[in-house]
């Protein structure tokens, strides 16, 4: 039996409403791709998600192929992949790729709320940025929308430029680049390599930049690419200058004859940078100053991610959905300046991080030492490989050990920090 043309798929997907890989929720008329993983075939469910209602569905293997509803690819994530990439060719849409070790999700969607003031506006869902994720975000893009935002994550050098090779973005951003997935990319130098493969990619393709032009290693590494700069200096493209960070960003900014003030539901002074990113780029695209404030200042963030919450009389600042050495450095050093309450910190174990992980959960605990936060707690079995050493702090080697605790601790007038990579599961603390 002959395999279907990336081109006659590209009919089906036009007359399809949506994209599925997943048998468990599909609507009706979607076009469903059967994917394989370690522990799951796809091409089993491919005639169940029809009798739920698919409109067509893409199979790998001929055995499954029952009639003209079964359409036959050699591979169906390949197939998936190149059929994003084949809809991207059709689009004439400005497409901004963001990535980068810490705040990208949150860029994303700081910068998509800016520009969804002005214009139909696609955005990467949730944080749907692989090598799956980006495929599915790009066939998201429908023929009216104006602007597509599109994160990228990566774990490993070649999957930035694999990613961009699909979604050809015009326009780029990195976050920044530090300490994450130190493991797949074999050290700093390789976070480097791979995240510098957005700047390669847009450098080869005469595209555009959006650059923190106080980051010293950003700077460097956008070397001779078309960049529009923002920061602290007025001197760049978007000015900016921080007013407080606690318990929430306040922001003056200046971009050409415009300017406001911006008064942020985030914290942190990491924050700060991802809003003038969103600022940055809304004044690029020409949204009105009005609406990029108002954009910035209703923005909550959600999924345990720089959450504030207040709770009668303590606030817990919650940030349990990713934790690397960079990220978990800035958002002690923040903390530790908040004035008022009683200061706590409780932190997990953060993945990743490859053969230095022990000694980079050591380094974590050293700067709280030295920051003399003697509140502090610690979660996994990282971190608990130090609970010997460190007699001052309290250690959990699981997170239903340290749950009990926390509900027994008095947290009236107390302030806590509340973070860690995702796996440790730091949210079932409050819930």
């Amino acid at each position: 039996m002959q395999t279907i043309s990336n081109e006659l798929l590209y009919k089906f997907y036009q007359n399809a409403s949506s994209i599925s890989i997943d048998s468990r929720r599909i609507s009706k008329g979607c076009l469903f791709f059967a994917l394989k993983g370690e522990n799951f075939n796809g091409n089993a469910f491919a005639e169940d998600a029809l009798k739920k209602g698919a409109y067509k569905v893409v199979v790998d293997e001929e055995e499954y192929v029952k009639d003209d509803n079964f359409l036959l690819v050699e591979n169906g994530l390949k197939a998936l992949q190149e059929l994003a990439k084949y809809h991207r060719s059709q689009l004439q849409i400005p497409i901004i790729g963001i990535t980068g070790s810490n705040g990208k999700t949150t860029t994303k969607e700081l910068v998509t709320s800016v520009l969804k003031q002005h214009y139909k506006c696609y955005a990467t869902v949730a944080n749907y940025n692989n090598h799956i994720g980006v495929p599915m975000s790009i066939l998201s893009i429908q023929k009216d929308d104006e602007l597509a935002v599109i994160e990228m994550g990566a774990n490993h050098q070649g999957e930035i430029k694999f990613l961009c090779n699909i979604a050809q973005p015009n326009y780029g951003l990195i976050t920044n680049i530090g300490k994450s997935h130190l493991e797949g990319f074999g050290g700093f130098e390789g976070v480097i390599k791979g995240k510098s493969e957005l700047y390669d990619f847009l450098r080869q393709n005469q595209g555009k930049a959006f650059i923190n032009a106080d980051d010293e290693l950003l700077t460097k590494i956008s070397k001779d690419l078309n960049t529009i700069t923002y920061g602290t200096s007025d001197d760049y493209y978007c000015m900016g200058k921080l007013i407080q960070t606690h318990p929430t960003v306040k922001a003056e900014w200046k971009c050409g004859n415009n300017n406001g003030k911006v008064n942020a539901q985030l914290y942190g002074a990491y924050n700060f940078t991802n809003i003038m990113a969103a600022l940055c780029i809304g004044n690029y695209f020409k949204v009105p100053t009005d609406k990029i404030n108002q954009a910035l200042e209703n923005y909550q963030s959600k999924n345990n991610r720089s959450q504030l919450i207040i709770n009668g009389a303590y606030k817990i600042y919650l940030d349990a959905y990713n934790a690397n050495p960079s990220s978990m450095k800035y958002a002690i050093e923040n903390f530790s300046e908040n004035k008022g309450e009683e200061k706590w910190l409780i932190l997990g174990d953060m993945f990743e991080v490859g053969p230095t992980s022990l000694k980079e959960h050591q380094n974590i605990i050293e700067l709280i030492k030295s920051l003399n936060i003697s509140n502090s707690c610690f979660i996994g079995e990282n971190f608990y490989q130090w609970k010997s050493t460190y007699d001052e702090f309290i250690f959990f080697e699981s997170i239903s050990k340290a749950k009990s605790w926390f509900k027994k601790l008095d947290k009236n007038n107390k302030q806590f920090l509340i973070k860690g990579s995702r796996g440790v599961g730091l949210e079932r603390l409050i819930a």
